[in-house]
């Protein structure tokens, strides 16, 4: 992914808003991403779905599907707490991101 310090916080905030509205599992996530411009590999995924969980903004349930096991993520209440802040904070960036610039000398 280019840019992927930048963007890995979108990725996380894109799953966690999915994790929110219902259940979620990796390829299916995977897939979902990659509609928005977004490709990672399962390699890449799996690890921040771990990371998101063990921190505590997801917590996960296997099911079976078919022969194989399916793990599904939900957003906890720190996870939704988490994407509530977050949005507050995106909705300023957005629009300090759309204001026209100013002639204002940047600090260096």
């Amino acid at each position: 992914m280019e840019h992927q310090e930048l963007l890995v916080g979108f990725v996380r905030l894109h799953v966690l808003h999915h994790a929110v509205e219902g259940e979620l599992y990796g390829q299916w996530m995977i897939e979902e991403l990659a509609r928005h411009g977004y490709r990672l590999s399962p390699g890449t995924l799996y690890p921040l779905l771990d990371g998101l969980e063990k921190r505590g903004y997801l917590v996960s349930r296997r099911e079976r599907v078919g022969r194989s096991l399916r793990r599904l993520y939900t957003a906890t209440p720190l996870g939704r707490e988490a994407l509530a802040v977050a949005r507050a904070r995106l909705h300023e960036l957005f629009h300090e991101l759309l204001e026209e610039p100013r002639d204002v000398q940047q600090p260096a």
